[in-house]
């Protein structure tokens, strides 16, 4: 498929600071990608960019073939939900869904009844008569999402919209959300810092770190395979271990607390080149004893936290500090100060060119 959003070379600078520098994107149409990234990464500030809130001091933004240069926000047909939702107060649900259509030059009738059937689509179909204060906080983000897509719009923007939710409802607006999305088809961004929010919900996850995208990527090869040590920390947890290719053809890796360590070989590093190997937490087996077959170490247990269905073990091998992921039930076998075996096979290990 080709490109529906395009971002070429995309830089803003305000004054001395530099909050985005050359960000490259293609956006197939139709896709749901999330921006994810710490605070001050320039999620945001690309989204911005996009919705034409902001200017890009350089670089261009094209949709379906066209340039958005000197459109201003209201031109570009572009729909957008934020945090704090931004509806009218003194207008109904139904006359804020109906005002992007208002403003559109749509007869009130013709407008009103379009206004109820997104407000069905979102699950409100009987709350159009209702004041902003008279609905909840997940009510009142349906409204915002039904004004937003009224009209047709060409992309669907969400800066953050569920911050503000308590966490189960969070959960269900991401559901809703994506099940909204598929059911119109709008090619859509969606910015967090949120994990979760961006694995179970994207197609494609762009990670951005001080300006510049990390890595472009669906959920799961985002998760098992990051292309830097940053996108490695920053999604999930992972134990990331410092070390020196012995052999790129065998893939063996020498680490100083864990000695020899074996990877699934990868063109992307050679020999004495320094690595950084993740394991993910879950990935690792605790037990009292070695296991064959295995690479086993044996670890100091430093600290458990138990989550109830799981628990996380922290703990120290030598310098390096190793956390794994068990089933509660599990935990039952090691307690805090004691020491245990820790292994893992070499599958779990990937390697991150340093």
């Amino acid at each position: 498929m080709s490109s529906y959003l395009k971002l070429s070379g995309i830089s803003k600078t305000y004054g001395q600071f530099t909050a985005l520098q050359a960000v490259d994107l293609d956006i197939e149409k139709g896709e749901f990608v999330t921006f994810l990234g710490p605070s001050g990464s320039g999620k945001t500030t690309t989204l911005m960019i996009i919705a034409g809130f902001e200017t890009a001091t350089s670089g261009s933004v094209d949709v379906a073939g066209k340039s958005l240069f000197g459109l201003a926000p209201h031109e570009r047909n572009i729909g957008i939900v934020f945090q704090n939702y931004g509806l009218f107060p003194h207008k109904t649900a139904a006359e804020n869904v109906y005002f992007p259509l208002q403003m559109r030059g749509w007869d009130k009738g013709r407008g009103l009844k379009r206004a109820a059937e997104m407000l069905d689509l979102v699950g409100l179909k009987d709350f159009g008569h209702r004041h902003p204060k008279e609905l909840s906080g997940g009510q009142q983000q349906r409204v915002a999402l039904a004004r937003a897509l009224v009209f047709e719009p060409s992309l669907l923007l969400l800066d953050e919209p569920l911050g503000a939710l308590d966490k189960n409802l969070r959960e269900q607006m991401q559901i809703e959300i994506k099940r909204i999305q598929r059911a119109l088809g709008v090619t859509t961004i969606f910015v967090t810092h949120d994990q979760s929010e961006a694995m179970s919900m994207s197609d494609r996850i762009v990670v951005f770190e001080k300006g510049r995208v990390q890595q472009v990527a669906s959920p799961l090869e985002i998760y098992h395979k990051p292309q830097t040590k940053f996108v490695a920390g920053f999604i999930g947890e992972s134990n990331l271990i410092d070390a020196t290719i012995a052999d790129a053809i065998k893939g063996e890796a020498a680490c100083p607390a864990l000695d020899m360590v074996e990877y699934p070989p990868t063109d992307t590093v050679t020999n004495d080149a320094p690595v950084t190997l993740m394991i993910r937490p879950e990935h690792i087996k605790l037990s009292r004893s070695p296991i064959s077959g295995r690479k086993n170490v044996r670890m100091k247990v430093e600290t458990i936290v138990n989550y109830g269905d799981n628990a996380l073990v922290i703990g120290r091998v030598a310098s390096q500090q190793m956390r794994v992921r068990v089933l509660g039930a599990d935990v039952v076998i090691i307690q805090e100060g004691e020491e245990c075996c820790i292994s893992w096979t070499r599958d779990c290990v990937y390697a991150i060119a340093s």
